[in-house]
């Protein structure tokens, strides 16, 4: 692993954001979040800080906070807390070959950077990213070329609801990428709401909930239960949410 445990520093009583965000008080309080496999997944509900926790790693680790590799400088709106200020990452081995925060909110920031960098380096701007403009794409598409054309060995990637666009079919790809980079020696760490992707053999899964942060297999996960309980019986399901 590229990155084996994150520390978070004493924050005293400051509950203010990001600080009083769920995820961050239950990593104070379990003296940290390790990262023992190459896959690590944080599921839970929306708000619990899934999302906050991945942009601090990505600062932490020299990556743009709206995404992109180490190479992408550019600033769009100064959004990002100051949780990487207080982080510390707790690296072993060898550094990775290249590095990658793949946001679905700001994806499209993202392809308008690519777009100026090829107006002064021409198309071989795009040659990493499918041989084509992002733009010429649709949002599921243009994350999946990302991933399967920029992402590749011994890299440490960052997804934040990579899922997001993603037809069904399409995730399948996706775990079938995720496949192919942990073979090829890569760390990954994801944020989903997707029990497709939470389905993965072998990696660590993190729920944030209300019982606190927990290490899950799949069918605990709120994720995969809440999703089954449609899939058995979508009409009683629809009847107790509409009526």
């Amino acid at each position: 692993m590229f990155v084996h445990e994150l520390k978070l520093s004493e924050i005293g009583n400051r509950l203010e954001y990001p600080f009083g965000v769920f995820a961050i008080q239950e990593i104070l309080r379990r003296g940290g979040l390790l990262f023992e496999k190459p896959v690590t997944f944080l599921s839970g509900d929306n708000g619990t800080g899934k999302s906050t926790i991945l942009e601090a790693i990505a600062v932490a680790y020299g990556i743009n906070p709206e995404g992109g590799s180490q190479n992408f400088n550019f600033n769009t709106v100064e959004s990002h807390s100051e949780l990487y200020q207080y982080i510390r990452l707790v690296r072993k081995g060898n550094l990775p070959k290249t590095k990658f925060f793949l946001r679905s909110e700001t994806y499209y920031n993202v392809a308008s950077e690519l777009e100026y960098m090829a107006a002064d380096d021409g198309e071989v701007a795009f040659a990493s990213y499918g041989g084509k403009s992002l733009h010429t794409r649709s949002h599921g598409e243009g994350l999946l070329s990302i991933i399967e054309n920029r992402f590749g060995r011994e890299g440490f990637y960052l997804l934040d609801e990579p899922e997001a666009g993603l037809a069904t079919s399409r995730q399948y790809t996706l775990l079938q990428e995720i496949h192919r980079l942990v073979k090829a020696s890569s760390q990954l760490i994801i944020a989903t709401h997707s029990p497709i992707l939470l389905g993965y053999p072998e990696a660590t899964i993190y729920q944030f909930s209300e019982a606190g942060l927990e290490s899950l297999p799949l069918e605990e996960t709120i994720a995969f239960k809440e999703t089954k309980l449609f899939y058995d019986d979508p009409n009683r399901m629809l009847y107790y949410l509409l009526n």
